[in-house]
């Protein structure tokens, strides 16, 4: 399992544009962390470059578990997930399908998707195609998929943004019981994380 997270110098840019530079700063087991700042500030930037889609300019994405640092290919394949703006749900597949899919390749049992279904009430959802879903109801079928294949590192963009006011609380109590259990969370927001959580802010657009 994953015990820390340390982001060592790291500039980004997007085309021309720097986005930030020299940022450093470290995730501990246990702990959540906002990044805030304008919009095109490079939050969702350093969610993707912490996950290895985006390669840095500079700097280095530094993975530790209980044995010390490890390879970042690895950490990436089996200890994080990356919730997006987007959910990048496939929209002719039902959100049984979807969740199926997507349950398995991570890794997760049936009796965890089942109970994760149960949690976030997605049953009377799972026989309709995912295009026919509100935004909250597609958020609800990505939460799933964190409760379902449990792994330590919860990257979240606008976690919260498509959910009222009901759902944000369930959401609350999913990452309090992450943190608990361990897990860290870094997250792009412009709403406060329902958790306690030290903010990272990247400024404004340069």
């Amino acid at each position: 399992m994953l015990t820390r997270l340390e982001i060592e110098g790291l500039t980004l840019s997007r085309g021309e544009r720097r986005l930030f530079a020299g940022l450093s700063f470290a995730l501990a087991a246990g702990e959540a962390a906002a990044l805030t700042g304008a919009n095109g500030s490079g939050k969702t930037s350093l969610l993707r470059a912490v996950a290895g889609f985006i390669r840095p300019d500079a700097g280095a994405v530094v993975f530790h578990d209980a044995t010390g640092m490890t390879e970042a290919e690895t950490a990436r394949r089996s200890a994080l997930h990356l919730l997006g703006h987007h959910e990048g749900l496939k929209p002719q597949r039902t959100a049984r399908q979807e969740l199926g899919f997507q349950i398995e390749w991570l890794g997760g049992s049936a009796v965890a998707l089942d109970a994760a279904v149960a949690r976030l009430k997605l049953a009377p959802l799972l026989d309709l195609e995912t295009r026919k879903l509100s935004a909250g109801q597609r958020r609800r079928l990505s939460l799933a998929r964190l409760v379902a294949a449990p792994r330590a590192l919860w990257l979240l963009d606008e976690p919260l943004a498509p959910l009222d006011e009901a759902w944000r609380s369930v959401a609350a109590e999913l990452m309090a019981e992450h943190l608990a259990g361990g897990g860290m969370i870094l997250a792009a927001v412009h709403d406060p994380l329902p958790v306690p959580a030290r903010s990272l802010d990247l400024g404004g657009v340069q």
